[in-house]
């Protein structure tokens, strides 16, 4: 075991992952050339301390459950996430296992930089809950093995909504709306958000553009669909509360992020993508009885939140296949998925698994989870992001009008998704 969680070091330059070769169930190298299992891991428990120790004590339990075999967890931050490893499995230096999200899954399925994991979760596949697998599957191979479920939902500021007068949350569009400018007399802002480039869409725009009951690709995905009426009206409430200062003008670089931000700093009332380890921050940050976790927001058509499963995928270039297909079976044992539910404030993947007590707010999120929508997995997803995040932006800043902004995103990723046929 190699203590420190060491950061991997990898070159920025996005490498083109096309020119990789698929690899069949049996991995890219022999099984016995390297007694070492390397893991990518990220932030997933919000502590630092607590992330530390929780990955500490997964290493000395693995290990000695698995002699013979060093298991290394780099802890790696969220920020280029995509970038960094698109680099790391183009140069054939990446590690053995990462985790995962279902949106990634169709771009690394399809260059052939990652394995199916059926056989590692073979005895346990019927024990997972249909959704959980079904969204880390790709041609009908599972290419993750979920660890954790996320579920988000609002989260408003008690004290903050009491001062404006308002006794019942806003949980709607409308009420979003109404609200605002009684917030703005006491000098807070209303809905917190995070436009920064740095910021994942599933957590940001995306789930207003499924409550306006828009889509991010067309049924065939090989068009954009996110320029629709739908996406327009999504975006057009979304400038109108930030021109109107309904929307902290901090959200321009949020990145996602609760601690040090608007929302943190009791400055806005209320988020609407807000994870059960942001609640128990709240709770420390602000006070008890001053934080309430209410039901997914509604939109002009859909009552929607975003929610996936975490899981574990495997290198196709991994150098020990059979000792990473035994970490990701260590991983999903009862025992893992309760220790990391506790340890991240997750949900569990499996149906004959219940995390136990799971925070102040435990019932309101298990609510949330009926309406959780887990994003629109496709090869081009991240690319995408990347292509509407500052057409985004520069409708909030006035430079074009919502419907000019996401045009201008659609026309790219059209070019995009054209050359990709």
């Amino acid at each position: 075991m190699k203590t420190g969680f060491q950061r991997a070091t990898a070159p920025l330059a996005l490498l083109t992952l096309t020119t990789l070769t698929a690899v069949g169930c049996g991995g890219g190298g022999s099984d016995d050339a390297s007694k070492t299992v390397t893991v990518w891991m990220y932030p997933v428990i919000m502590d630092p301390k607590a992330n530390a120790a929780y990955w500490d004590g997964i290493e000395k339990g693995f290990e000695a459950k698995e002699k013979g075999v060093d298991l290394t967890i780099e802890q790696l931050p969220w920020e280029n996430r995509d970038q960094k490893l698109a680099t790391a499995f183009g140069s054939g230096k990446g590690p053995d296992v990462v985790l995962l999200n279902p949106d990634q899954i169709p771009q690394y399925q399809a260059s052939g930089a990652l394995l199916p994991v059926d056989r590692a979760i073979a005895d346990a596949k019927s024990a997972f809950r249909p959704a959980a697998l079904e969204v880390m599957t790709q041609d009908g191979k599972l290419y993750a093995a979920p660890i954790y479920h996320t579920v988000t939902s609002t989260l408003y500021n008690k004290k903050l909504l009491a001062k404006a007068g308002i006794s019942v949350p806003p949980t709607s569009w409308d009420a979003i709306t109404a609200a605002a400018p009684r917030l703005k007399q006491t000098g807070a802002t209303t809905l917190d958000y995070s436009a920064s480039n740095e910021a994942s869409l599933n957590m940001s725009f995306y789930p207003l553009l499924w409550q306006a009951g828009g889509r991010v690709f067309d049924d065939s995905g090989k068009k954009a669909a996110f320029n629709g009426a739908e996406g327009v009206e999504a975006l057009s409430f979304l400038v109108d509360l930030y021109k109107s200062g309904a929307v902290p003008k901090s959200a321009m670089t949020n990145a996602n992020l609760f601690t040090d931000q608007a929302l943190g700093k009791q400055q806005v009332a209320m988020g609407f993508t807000n994870t059960p380890a942001d609640a128990a921050l709240a709770e420390k940050a602000w006070g008890k009885g001053n934080v309430i976790v209410g039901p997914a927001l509604t939109g002009p058509k859909k009552q929607v939140c975003f929610g996936i499963p975490g899981g574990l995928g495997i290198n196709a270039r991994s150098r020990n296949v059979a000792g990473a297909e035994k970490f990701l079976a260590y991983m999903i044992e009862p025992a893992q998925i309760e220790s990391m539910g506790k340890a991240g404030g997750f949900f569990s993947p499996r149906a004959d698994v219940t995390v136990p007590g799971g925070g102040t707010f435990a019932e309101e999120y298990r609510e949330a989870l009926t309406h959780t929508f887990p994003g629109e997995p496709h090869p081009a997803a991240r690319q995408l992001m990347a292509l509407i995040s500052p057409q985004i932006q520069a409708a909030l800043t006035g430079k074009k009008s919502p419907k000019e902004a996401l045009d201008a995103a659609a026309e790219e990723a059209n070019d995009l998704l054209a050359r990709q046929r």
